[in-house]
């Protein structure tokens, strides 16, 4: 690429990200510290993740990031799996937002709320197969000793009945 073409390119890109920018800086951002924003935050830290018999299963580590508006998750399991999700609140719909890729070449898109103590995701996935959409959910749910369950369940019969995919449980990592 030439240096005048490069240039030119770098001029555009700085332009077009003025344009999106509309002139609003930080301090004119919406806040995300109403109580909403702060429903997930039982899931911030640095976790040790065993599965339901207490053996070790991998390592989660939770940020908050762009000044508290959305939460990080980086996943690394005992078995080799890496994995990010971007997790945040949608204030115009009331919904939770979350956006999972992994290492393996999957996405998993959910939305829900958090209700009853718990924060509750679910979405569609299509089987690999192509027959059909299988349901996922994944309920994470604070105990009163400090850890967090995350309990993933899948239905291929639009919801009638669960099969658990993944039954975790959350210690902080020491």
């Amino acid at each position: 690429m030439s240096r005048s073409i490069a240039v030119s390119l770098c001029v555009a890109v700085v332009a077009a990200g003025s344009a999106l920018s509309s002139g609003t800086d930080a301090a004119d951002s919406p806040s995300c510290t109403s109580p909403e924003y702060r429903q997930f935050d039982f899931w911030l830290g640095d976790w040790q993740v065993a599965g339901p018999t207490g053996k070790p299963v991998g390592r989660n580590r939770i940020t908050a990031i762009h000044n508290g508006c959305a939460l990080q998750e980086q996943w690394t399991g005992n078995g080799g799996s890496t994995g990010t999700s971007l997790n945040t609140y949608d204030a115009s719909r009331k919904r939770w937002h979350q956006t999972w890729v992994d290492n393996g070449g999957n996405l998993l898109l959910l939305e829900g709320s958090f209700a009853d103590g718990r924060m509750t995701l679910s979405g569609a996935t299509q089987r690999a197969e192509a027959t059909g959409t299988d349901l996922q959910r994944i309920t994470w749910t604070p105990q009163p000793d400090g850890r967090v369950r995350q309990l993933w369940e899948a239905s291929e019969d639009d919801g009638k009945s669960w099969k658990v995919v993944f039954d975790g449980w959350y210690s902080k990592a020491r």
